[in-house]
């Protein structure tokens, strides 16, 4: 599903006004190597502002466990009809390719993503920037960085939090309160070591 691009996100840092992919995944579990991914969401900005959101259901070829569809709201049922993650990987490929991967806790998201791509016989790699470690690395003085934090702490807005297109929607207005609350220099810095 491909939505309008939302207004526009200022980003000054110069890394981040590349071609950037904000990614949320929901999967069937935690490790990558054994679950799946049940939902992608993907934000690309192109110059430090939204251009495209794009989301799909996934089928995992695997039972969703109970606790996940508590969690997420993504039913086993939801999923049936969905196509798979091969008959996605042109899409989603398309949409990553050349851009700045960036995720909160990108080591799960990212992880998911070349075992997906891995499973049907391709490689994927890319430059990875994690919201959380980017997080510490500014703001030492607080000790939780998870995203419900960050989200309160930035009076920011998310419109379907654990669901993917939701959570990866927020990663751009995030990076901005970053910018705002560091200064644009302090942003970078942080960036380019990250």
């Amino acid at each position: 599903m491909v939505r309008p691009a939302t207004p526009p996100v200022s980003l000054g840092a110069a890394a981040l006004r590349g071609p950037v992919a904000c990614i949320d995944l929901e999967t069937t579990g935690g490790m990558a190597a054994h679950h799946r991914i049940i939902e992608v969401g993907i934000v690309l900005l192109d110059g430090g502002e939204v251009v495209e959101q794009w989301s799909s259901l996934v089928n995992p070829g695997q039972r969703i466990p109970p606790l996940i569809e508590n969690f997420t709201g993504i039913s086993n049922e939801m999923v049936a009809d969905a196509p798979s993650f091969d008959d996605l990987r042109a899409e989603v490929r398309r949409r990553l390719a050349a851009r700045l991967f960036v995720a909160h806790n990108a080591r799960f998201d990212y992880g998911f993503v070349r075992n997906e791509f891995r499973r049907v016989g391709e490689k994927f790699a890319a430059p990875v920037l994690c919201t959380v470690r980017l997080s510490r690395a500014l703001f030492r003085e607080h000790a939780r960085h998870n995203l419900d934090t960050l989200i309160e702490r930035y009076g920011l807005v998310c419109e379907a939090r654990h669901r993917a297109l939701g959570d990866a929607a927020v990663l751009p207005p995030l990076l901005a309160a970053f910018e705002s609350a560091a200064g644009r220099e302090q942003l970078q810095a942080a960036v380019t070591a990250a």
